[in-house]
């Protein structure tokens, strides 16, 4: 399997508001950026679609390292809620349905093609990817601004 490391941020101004994504992928010392962005959307939406559309980029399976700021998306795998969540039909432990659960269900959709495995970094916070994508997530955010 090759190994691609995926790094991934959203932004947005409001919540909800104006929202872009951004992610990088790394193969062998080749890169490559995706990025979008919607008129009306979440900082948690847009940390969602970062991942989403960086996995689903991939024409075959991988060993995927995606590195992240976002706890939101990090720990829903790391701590197994994704796992609660669907036992649960999509409740959180409060008994509240789970939002986003519709990226939420596109995500798993991905990451079970390939081997996965989810990095937390803290945000601003010199890491070259990391910064690399706020830029471009907040270049994207920015086409909505009026």
């Amino acid at each position: 399997m090759k190994k691609v490391y995926i790094y991934s941020d959203g932004a947005c101004s409001g919540n909800p508001g104006p929202g872009g994504y951004a992610v990088i992928l790394e193969y062998n010392g080749t890169e490559l950026e995706l990025s979008g962005g919607e008129e009306n959307t979440t900082n948690n939406r847009m940390e969602l679609m970062g991942v989403i559309t960086g996995l689903e980029s991939l024409k075959e399976p991988c060993d995927v390292t995606i590195v992240s700021d976002s706890k939101y998306v990090v720990d829903a795998f790391n701590k197994k809620w994704i796992d609660s969540w669907q036992k649960k039909n999509w409740k959180k432990a409060d008994g509240k349905s789970v939002l986003n659960k519709d990226l939420w269900q596109r995500l798993l959709m991905v990451v079970n093609k390939h081997k996965v495995k989810f990095v937390h970094i803290l945000g601003h916070n010199g890491h070259e990817y990391n910064e690399r994508c706020d830029k471009l997530a907040v270049m994207e955010r920015d086409k909505f601004k009026n």
